[in-house]
């Protein structure tokens, strides 16, 4: 039997994490994949490849809708798809191959199979040569997630898909039809709206993106509509029925009326379950709280030494979230100090424009009963944002009225996720909106608009 101080389940953004921290700190490390790839759903088919069909599809938009206002003509625009998805293939090939170098780097030893729990400080991985038993010091369970699977409408494959198929359609359909909200299902509703599909999007809430701002959540669905999204809320899906290679969508609207849409495809992306069924956790004696493993406030499960990250425990199913706590186990297991500020993780939807947050919105500010103060910048004000042609959207900044410390931010608009960063810094600093409004920003930039929103919380705003 092999020893190790930790082995990890999962190659994931939180496992591979882990297991490079634990092997900076001078722990033996082995983790456990049953994937070809390592990477796990975010760089295999979640974050990067739909990134990478994002940016292909926002140039194709701006070569066909923008490029007349800077003076430059092309004629008619072309696309491949299917270079399109080779380049999708080769960005997603290029970081997965990164992350082996990286594990051979640090002396991870990766084993190949499906790793079972078999209680503490033992586990058997199951691989094509046969069962593999390992032993450890400490175990971290980091296998993530899968899509949802909606009982009425179970995926095919073909007609009803997952995010996982919709990454790799061969042809564009003629009407996909979204069933979910979130970031998943708008970011690539926005993909394949912009390669010529007609896209339908129905959500049973009455906002888009739920856990947004009211205000960035409007703001962003009118951009979406006037790109040619049709999105329908407070619509419930009842079922589907595939005829003759379409798929009959019957849904019940707001005002009770039923009503049947008729499409190529269906894309259900309603959320994602923990992968909890499939290396013998409940058997092992993990406890598990509504589909998810209870963890303590130090990771742990409740067998000793065995913790859990990332999708498969408590908080936002976010891989900058997985790798965070994968940090902070490996610094647990080698008895370092470890906390997580979760009420500072960033949440993007990266369309176009872009929606990103930290901290509370002001709905959330109302109901603890919080006295804030908002400042706010919108894009068709500031200089960078005009010659870039990005003008619809808008910083948006509280401050708590009586410490001026920020509680929240919010943006929608171009580069927004890159706009975050400085103010998930700044509150990881407990930082005043006069600190920021008192930083000199560079001229002209779209973070001036930080700045703008921060001096606007005390109604000092130069350019508004």
């Amino acid at each position: 039997m092999d020893t190790f101080d930790l082995v990890v389940l999962g190659a994931g953004p939180g496992g591979y994490v882990c297991a490079i921290r634990a092997s900076q700190l001078g722990l033996k490390t082995a983790i456990v994949e049953k994937e070809p790839s390592l990477g796990g759903t975010c760089l295999n088919v979640g974050c990067i490849p739909s990134k990478a069909l994002l940016e292909s599809s926002e140039l194709l938009h701006v070569a066909r809708s923008e490029l007349a206002a800077h003076g430059i003509s092309t004629g008619p625009v072309a696309f491949d798809l299917s270079k399109m998805m080779e380049r999708k293939r080769g960005i997603v090939s290029q970081l997965t191959d990164g992350i082996g170098m990286l594990m051979k780097k640090n002396k991870v030893e990766v084993v190949r199979g499906r790793g079972v729990l078999q209680g503490s400080g033992n586990v058997s991985v199951h691989t094509s040569e046969g069962v593999r038993k390992l032993e450890s010091k400490a175990i971290c369970l980091a296998m993530g997630s899968v899509p949802v699977e909606l009982p009425f409408l179970k995926f095919d494959g073909t007609h009803v898909v997952s995010s996982t198929e919709a990454l790799s359609f061969e042809a564009i359909p003629k009407h996909l039809v979204v069933v979910g909200a979130g970031a998943v299902g708008l970011e690539l509703g926005s993909v394949w709206s912009r390669l010529g599909a007609k896209v339908t999007v129905i959500e049973m809430l009455p906002t888009i993106t739920p856990f947004a701002d009211e205000q960035a959540a409007k703001t962003l669905k009118k951009s979406l509509e006037a790109q040619g999204l049709d999105i329908r809320l407070e619509t419930k899906v009842k079922g589907a029925v595939i005829d003759g290679g379409q798929v009959h969508v019957s849904f019940e609207t707001k005002e009770g009326n039923a009503e049947t849409i008729v499409c190529d495809r269906v894309l259900v992306s309603v959320g994602r379950k923990p992968c909890v069924d499939t290396a013998g956790l409940a058997e092992a004696g993990v406890r598990l709280e509504q589909g998810k493993v209870w963890i303590d406030e130090r990771f742990q499960t409740t067998l000793p030494h065995v913790y859990a990250i990332g999708d498969l425990v408590r908080g936002p199913m976010l891989a900058h979230k997985a790798s965070e706590e994968g940090v902070a186990v490996a610094e647990i297991v080698a008895g370092k100090p470890a906390t997580i500020q979760y009420d500072l993780i960033p949440n993007v939807v990266y369309t176009h424009p872009e929606l990103a947050q930290v901290g509370l919105t002001e709905q959330q500010a109302k109901q603890q009963g919080i006295a804030y103060k908002v400042g706010k910048y919108f894009y068709r004000a500031n200089g960078r944002a005009k010659s870039l042609g990005a003008e619809d959207g808008f910083v948006k900044i509280l401050a708590d009225r009586t410490t001026d410390r920020v509680i929240g931010a919010h943006i929608v608009g171009a580069r927004a996720s890159e706009l975050i960063g400085e103010l998930v810094l700044g509150m990881e600093f407990r930082t005043a909106a006069e600190d920021i409004a008192r930083t000199v920003h560079a001229h002209p930039s779209l973070a001036e608009m930080i700045k703008e929103a921060a001096l606007a919380a005390d109604r000092l705003a130069i350019h508004a």
